[in-house]
């Protein structure tokens, strides 16, 4: 009987050379039906594993040594692309040697040479496309018409035959149904399953994101019947073997929207002057079992999608929202962490076991921060937990200035804004987002009860998620030192770059106008954080062991976590070297999906984001407004309303004098006034141009400032 050990084994023998199906069947000597039925399938999932892959003659053909099969993406200029693979792996492909693959396909790489630190390869053979819509302007040209794509990851227009237009005018936002993938002579063909209405309506905003990014939306009826089954309320045989928590005071701190609480604390001080800090999280895994569709669809969505009003969450609300949310006054099953707190901020002894807690109270941060500041209706409305946030306030310095001690980057803030819309989705205003002590307090407990947790694993050697974040290239640092000198800022590059100095850059710039662009470019400088279970530490946090544990209900790494947690408990972390090596590359496949899913997410964000800030500043063309110049290039200037975090450009074009470029000095210098612009010059900004499908927003310099 033919099973794929053995048909691994007839491709990978010295003597197969590529064959079709037929030929494979000849080849094996299989005759019965049922049999070819066993071998086309075993050939689909070889295919599925990167294992073989089929030309376009039908041969299949081994993936040898120097060829690797992943998802190709686009950068945004369409002058490259990188291939990752299942495994986080990452090959570059210069846009010519990426023949005609479309961004999100899956493809065969040949491996053939070096691009910088990573290989670089050249596209063999697509197996799938990823994309299956389209999301863009419909552009009419005589009888025919492209959409012309919003994402500038995706290099071609998609031409509609005329049958296809479904009534769709021009410069209207339209979802397309992809047809035909390019080929050689011709562009990609799409029919338009559904017209949004025009750019500069808000409501066309979400649709938009949802198609560009493939969002989820609703959840699949299995799904729903298996949540519909979870009860509404504990049972009494949940909490069998849980520590009870329920006559603590356990409170949960979040926004004034937040509608899933999965993290609730506790702190009391001890007799011995320490600290005992109980962060206790949703427990999701007693609901979300390994296997189960609800476990399937989580690890599909990988996260949920936060967006300014809305969210699409990765559990249905049923527990989102019902049974895992430890909602005021509700008994609610928790994984609970119990730390013993030294003063100098050390975890001195702890203990993690499943839990049962009835959260106290609810609380907002705006109300923790307005009784900080001795506010009385804030006193009036929590002055009874007075003593308890006064005691989370004392241990958050504590934990806060043990990590400054050790060098994590503490003051970033991102420039943050608050985006509030109307009912009908028009931005209203746009105002800067406060981080009061509530939130800190909720930051550090969370941060020292995913140390705590990584730690643990770490030091059994267990097989485990880890958040990991690597050391920065020195080659952005360098981006960054420039960027900082032309603004007047010293700042000396030594051979080992760490976070404490970065910390310390942060605490230099403080008060500076360019603060908040100083920090994001500090954010590009750093490389992204992963997911892995490969612990390499966490280079911004200056963590030597971190994870995700403290959000199951919106992360599936945590979940994970979770599991894995319960799984150390029964069996004293004891695997055999066979569990160890199967749960190690099914946690690494984990984190490099629950990575990616992270990413969509992110950038779905920014783009919604990026849609509303251009909704608000279409209602100012004409206004004139404050800015700062964050960025010179030989097109014009990079300017930001800094209060509002919008950019845009001052095109070369609009100035006043003939320009010229001082790449080096990263100026700008008239040729007949002398004028310069250099970063970090305010200027009267007058908008002249905002245009949702480019996101491209336009000033000009004011006359008065001419």
């Amino acid at each position: 009987m033919i099973n794929k050990k053995k048909l691994e084994s007839f491709f990978n023998s010295s003597s197969y050379k590529p064959m079709i199906q037929k030929e494979i069947y000849n080849a094996l000597k299989i005759k019965n039906k049922d049999e070819k039925k066993i071998v086309r399938k075993l050939l689909k999932e070889l295919q599925n594993e990167g294992k073989i892959y089929k030309d376009s003659k039908g041969r299949y053909k081994v993936i040898g040594k120097n060829m690797i099969v992943g998802t190709i993406e686009f950068t945004r200029n369409g002058t490259m692309a990188f291939v990752w693979t299942e495994n986080g792996e990452e090959i570059a492909v210069p846009a010519e040697k990426a023949g005609r693959a479309i961004h999100k396909d899956k493809v065969v790489v040949e491996i053939t040479g070096k691009w910088y630190d990573i290989p670089e390869g050249r596209v063999v053979k697509i197996l799938d496309h990823g994309l299956k819509k389209v999301v863009g302007t419909f552009q009419p040209i005589g009888r025919a018409a492209f959409i012309i794509p919003d994402d500038p990851k995706i290099q071609y227009d998609f031409y509609v035959p005329i049958e296809f237009f479904n009534n769709a005018k021009p410069g209207e936002k339209v979802v397309g149904k992809i047809i035909k993938y390019p080929t050689p002579t011709k562009n990609p063909v799409a029919k338009i399953i559904e017209v949004l209405g025009y750019a500069d309506d808000p409501a066309t905003d979400f649709p938009t994101v949802v198609v560009k990014h493939d969002l989820p939306l609703e959840f699949p009826d299995k799904v729903l019947k298996e949540a519909s089954k979870i009860p509404d309320r504990i049972l009494e045989k949940d909490l069998r073997n849980r520590k009870d928590f329920r006559n603590e005071i356990v409170v949960t701190i979040d926004g004034p929207d937040a509608k899933d609480f999965d993290d609730a604390v506790s702190v009391k001080k001890l007799k011995n002057d320490n600290y005992l800090l109980g962060v206790h999280i949703a427990d999701v895994s007693h609901y979300v079992k390994e296997g189960s569709e609800l476990d399937k669809e989580a690890f599909k969505r990988g996260t949920s999608v936060y967006l300014i009003d809305r969210v699409l969450p990765m559990l249905p609300f049923k527990l989102s929202h019902g049974i895992c949310s430890l909602v005021q006054g509700e008994d609610r099953l928790v994984m609970s962490l119990v730390m013993e707190i030294d003063r100098e901020g050390n975890v001195v002894d702890f203990e993690v076991a499943p839990g049962v807690i009835r959260s106290h109270r609810r609380l907002v941060y705006d109300d923790v921060n307005a009784l900080f500041k001795g506010d009385k209706v804030a006193f009036n409305k929590i002055g009874d937990l007075y003593d308890q946030l006064i005691l989370m306030k004392e241990l958050k310095d504590v934990l806060r200035n043990a990590r400054k001690r050790r060098g994590a980057i503490l003051d970033i803030e991102g420039g943050e804004v608050k985006i509030i819309l109307d009912e009908k989705g028009n931005t209203i205003d746009i105002i800067p987002r406060e981080r009061g002590e509530a939130e800190v307090i909720i930051e550090e407990f969370m941060i020292k009860a995913n140390e705590t947790i990584a730690e643990l694993f770490y030091n059994f050697d267990l097989p485990f998620v880890y958040r990991i974040h690597e050391k920065p290239d020195p080659d952005t640092i360098i981006q960054l030192k420039n960027y900082l000198s032309a603004i007047g800022i010293s700042f000396k590059v030594p051979k080992k770059i760490t976070s404490k100095l970065l910390q310390e850059l942060l605490e230099k710039t403080k008060n500076h106008p360019l603060r908040g662009s100083i920090e994001r470019l500090l954010v590009r400088s750093m490389k992204r954080a992963v997911y892995s279970a490969n612990n390499i530490g966490h280079f911004g946090l200056a963590s030597y062991a971190y994870t995700h544990f403290t959000s199951p209900i919106r992360r599936y790494p945590d979940l994970v976590v979770h599991r894995l947690i319960k799984q150390f408990l029964s069996t004293n972390g004891k695997l055999t070297k066979k569990e160890i090596t199967k749960l190690n590359d099914k946690l690494s496949k984990i984190a490099v999906h629950s990575s990616k899913r992270e990413r969509v997410a992110d950038e779905a964000e920014w783009d919604y984001t990026a849609l509303k800030k251009i909704d608000y500043i279409s209602k100012h063309i004409g206004e004139t407004f404050d800015v700062v110049v964050t960025a010179v290039t030989k097109f014009g200037l990079f300017v930001e309303i800094i209060d509002k975090n919008i950019s845009g450009l001052i095109h070369i074009s609009t100035l006043d004098d003939y320009f010229l470029y001082d790449e080096e000095r990263s100026i700008l210098i008239g040729s007949h006034t002398g004028k310069v612009f250099k970063i970090g010059d305010k200027l009267k900004a007058k908008v002249v141009n905002a245009n949702k499908t480019r996101m491209q927003i336009d000033f000009e310099i004011a006359k008065s400032e001419a």
